[in-house]
């Protein structure tokens, strides 16, 4: 066996898995688990768990999946079930983490939680439409050479973000501002449940299919040939990015949950953060929040405009890298003035369509070869994870009447907790093995 080239030595695969980190690492990573912290209060401990296992566990398992199961793209993977719901999976992942949701916020986080504090008030919109035209005309810069987002993401922005991060956490860990108050809504109920749906909005492990990908084209780019050495790689990167994001969580939560006694209990995640590092730090707390903030945002901004573009390009390449990238920054910029508030409330419906779908998807791939790998077992376990993530999208979006909602909460097991396609799921993959190994077997020929 030879010995691995030079470039793809240990300083190579910690670049790698910091650059993973720092693609994860955007918008909603910082003011989801902040906003949790202060709801959580006392229950903070199973709020984040439930919270690391979608934001930080599901993401790994994504990366992880896709190593494993040695498709092309996510568009190959989601085939399985059939080439028609691979096309459409394919089609709504790239366009909620891409320009409908996904890269605006970035931008629009950036500016609510970074930049808005230190403007005089009335300035909102004008500075909104400026900063993100600056934002995404860097991102697209730094998305043009895709063959260098490890030298420049992992190599150069991630160790300065990681080190602002400490310093800013450090002085919430060493003086909290005050004990942990009583949990408040579905956090004093279900805590882990609740923390688990949290996690959805990081929207990390739809990302995951796809940023997967990203690592192992750059493995590849750096001499890796062997397609175990490239799964191997790929699934290190994606344990090193992982843990990064639990440890972020876990310190966030903490910051989130101690301020309450403080600041009260505040809209969302900016203003926690904002509040938190003013306390601490003063103005300059600002500034070096703005700069993780930036640069956090920054990150999975080029990642996923890199990946959008390529991803479009492959589709239909009668348009070119650079036109796709260029189209992708712009709608993002343009969708970014909704505001934050704007587009979190639509890109909801939108994951809890996909999540259960992403999920299930995901376990199928582990189990692909231990049960025969047949369409029959990705067809039925699928189908009703996508019923179920229907109307939950439905119910996000329109509400039920108290009648239905009873009915749904009646006759499928954690729906009121946004569990309720785990057992439809778990049942529609037993009724596709039934089929595999007794039915099909009997229908054929002799």
């Amino acid at each position: 066996m030879q010995s691995p080239q030079p470039r793809v030595g240990f300083v190579f695969f910690m670049a790698t898995g910091l650059m993973l980190f720092a693609l994860f690492f955007g918008a909603g990573n910082l003011i989801f688990p902040a906003l949790m912290g202060q709801q959580a209060g006392d229950m903070s401990v199973p709020a984040v768990l439930g919270f690391v296992f979608t934001g930080a566990g599901l993401p790994l398992l994504g990366v992880v999946a896709m190593a494993y199961s040695g498709e092309r793209d996510v568009q190959a993977l989601a085939g399985r079930v059939s080439p028609l719901f691979g096309l459409g999976f394919a089609l709504l992942l790239y366009l909620s983490i891409g320009p409908l949701f996904g890269m605006p916020r970035t931008a629009t986080v950036a500016f609510e939680v970074g930049l808005l504090p230190l403007l005089p008030k009335g300035q909102h919109q004008p500075a909104l439409a400026v900063f993100s035209l600056l934002f995404f005309g860097l991102a697209f810069w730094l998305a043009m050479s895709p063959s260098k987002l490890i030298d420049r993401i992992g190599k150069i922005l991630t160790p300065v973000l990681l080190l602002c991060i400490v310093l800013l956490v450090a002085a919430a860990w060493w003086q909290p501002m005050g004990s942990w108050q009583p949990a408040q809504g579905d956090f004093a109920q279900s805590p882990l449940a609740a923390g688990f749906l949290a996690g959805y909005q990081t929207m990390d492990a739809l990302a995951s299919l796809v940023f997967a990908m990203m690592v192992i084209e750059a493995l590849r780019s750096a001499g890796v040939r062997q397609s175990v050495s490239v799964a191997r790689l790929t699934m290190g990167a994606g344990l090193l990015g992982g843990v990064f994001l639990a440890l972020v969580y876990v310190s966030v939560a903490f910051m989130g949950a101690s301020s309450v006694a403080m600041l009260g209990v505040l809209d969302n995640g900016a203003q926690v953060l904002s509040r938190i590092a003013q306390y601490y730090w003063g103005t300059g707390g600002n500034v070096l929040l703005a700069l993780i903030i930036f640069l956090a945002c920054l990150s999975t901004a080029v990642g996923l405009i890199a990946a959008c573009a390529d991803y479009f390009q492959r589709l239909y390449p009668r348009w070119s890298y650079r036109s796709y990238a260029l189209a992708l920054a712009l709608i993002s910029c343009v969708l970014a003035n909704k505001g934050l508030s704007g587009i979190i409330a639509l890109s909801v419906p939108m994951l809890m369509l996909l999540y259960p779908v992403t999920v299930v998807l995901i376990v199928l791939t582990f189990l692909h070869r231990w049960l025969g790998g047949r369409q029959s077992m990705y067809v039925c376990a699928m189908l009703p994870a996508l019923a179920v993530g229907i109307l939950d999208a439905w119910h996000t979006a329109f509400g039920f009447s108290p009648a239905s909602q009873q009915l749904l909460t009646q006759w499928l097991p954690w729906y009121g907790i946004g569990l309720g396609w785990l057992l439809p799921a778990l049942l529609g993959l037993i009724v596709g093995q039934i089929y595999r190994l007794w039915v099909k077997p009997a229908q054929a020929p002799a």
